[in-house]
């Protein structure tokens, strides 16, 4: 995989959560925190990824599951810069997939976890071995795909 710069990472971060799936959320205060959570936890189930799985794209050690499990109960996302940027870049990967795949539900779903030649891995996989880097090589791909 390339290399990827992170100089422009709070440009790439603010267009990602005005683009995200869900621009409307104020994710300065609790409720906006709450219903991200929501979101997240039901796009993870609509991927089917493991526990351990969705801790890795939260930024989270893989063993730390409890913290996911506090989010699908309905805690709000933790106020962290890091975990918000994640999200952002998370749901803006869920818009780019349905708008590539506008017929295919299923397989805007099982694209995360589907090995892909392009990556030589799961994307998914991509992200738990390259941490935040991989996710915008990932968003950045998908951007690149659909003509962005």
């Amino acid at each position: 995989m390339r290399s990827i710069s992170l100089q422009s990472t709070e440009r790439v971060v603010a267009k990602a959560l005005e683009r995200a799936a869900a621009p409307d959320i104020d994710i300065r205060g609790r409720e906006g925190r709450e219903r991200l959570a929501r979101l997240l936890t039901k796009l993870f189930e609509h991927w089917q990824l493991s526990a351990s799985e969705q801790a890795a794209l939260l930024g989270l050690s893989p063993d730390n599951r409890s913290t996911v499990a506090r989010y699908r109960r309905g805690e709000p996302l933790a106020d962290n810069r890091d975990l918000l940027d994640r999200a952002g870049h998370l749901l803006g990967i869920h818009k780019s997939l349905r708008l590539i795949f506008p017929q295919d539900r299923d397989l805007a779903y099982r694209w995360m976890t589907t090995a892909n030649r392009r990556f030589g891995a799961r994307p998914v996989d991509v992200v738990i071995e390259h941490g935040f880097e991989g996710l915008l090589a990932l968003r950045r791909y998908l951007d690149y795909e659909r003509g962005t």
